[in-house]
């Protein structure tokens, strides 16, 4: 019981840590010094001397050398960390387009029409912003947009070129580096049962006695594991000797 204490104490003081670094990234970004969430009366226990407590947000001036932070994450755990954050350099924005070269640009929706609205409004962004880097429009197209089953890759060398795919994806023309079309997938979801500890012991036991489905595809997995194992995959679900083994898990 202490041990799993101990662990979740743990996550909880990593995802405050996290929160922290996060917090103090966005203050170097948006020069704010951030008030104490926690302390409005400094202890007099401690010599502050030039140190001050923030109670209210203030602006972080401007000086001849970069902003820095400190970070510290104790642990009640014992694990304790600490890391200075420097202000990055600001990349200097480009006013002139640049063409990327030849890219790939992905677009994706639940439905054909949605894929050719995407295009449309692509385009249209791309002419009330022709500042935008291009590398940066097809990499954020590929990393950060949900990617639904109907899709479209238009293969671009330039932003004119760009926008003549983008006319045509819009209203469905076909185009020989417009290339369309539905992804099929043939995966199925499957049961996985991650790490070490004493809270994996019993689960899936009752799965096993509810659903026929579920019990025949397991007996499946335990004749499959039969030949490479010296323990059945059925009998371990409920043996915590058997779970504390790395093999097994």
């Amino acid at each position: 019981w202490l041990g799993s204490v101990k662990s979740n104490i743990g996550h909880a003081q990593a995802a405050a840590g996290v929160a922290g670094v996060i917090k103090m990234v966005m203050a170097l970004r948006c020069g704010v010094l951030p008030r104490s969430l926690h302390v409005e009366v400094p202890s007099s226990k401690v010599e502050w001397g030039s140190v001050r407590v923030l109670t209210q947000a203030r602006a972080w001036p401007v000086a001849d050398r970069p902003r820095r932070a400190a970070v510290s994450s104790f642990g009640v755990s014992g694990t304790n960390a600490h890391l200075i954050l420097e202000q990055a350099e600001p990349e200097p924005l480009r006013r002139d387009p640049v063409d990327a070269g030849v890219l790939p640009y992905p677009l994706s929706a639940r439905n054909d029409v949605g894929v050719r609205e995407q295009a449309r409004r692509l385009r249209e962004h791309l002419k009330r912003h022709p500042e935008a880097d291009l590398g940066d429009v097809s990499h954020s197209l590929a990393t950060t947009r949900t990617m639904f089953p109907h899709r479209a890759v238009l293969v671009a060398a330039d932003r004119d070129e760009l926008d003549e795919l983008l006319g045509a994806c819009a209203v469905g023309e076909p185009r020989g580096a417009v290339v369309t079309g539905k992804a099929i997938s043939t995966g199925r979801p499957v049961w996985v049962f991650p790490g070490q500890g004493s809270q994996w012991v019993g689960m899936a036991v009752e799965l096993v006695g509810s659903s026929p489905v579920f019990a025949e595809r397991l007996g499946e997995c335990a004749d499959a594991l039969a030949p490479l194992v010296e323990w059945s995959l059925v009998d371990v679900l409920g043996d915590e000797v058997a779970l504390s083994r790395v093999d097994v898990v």
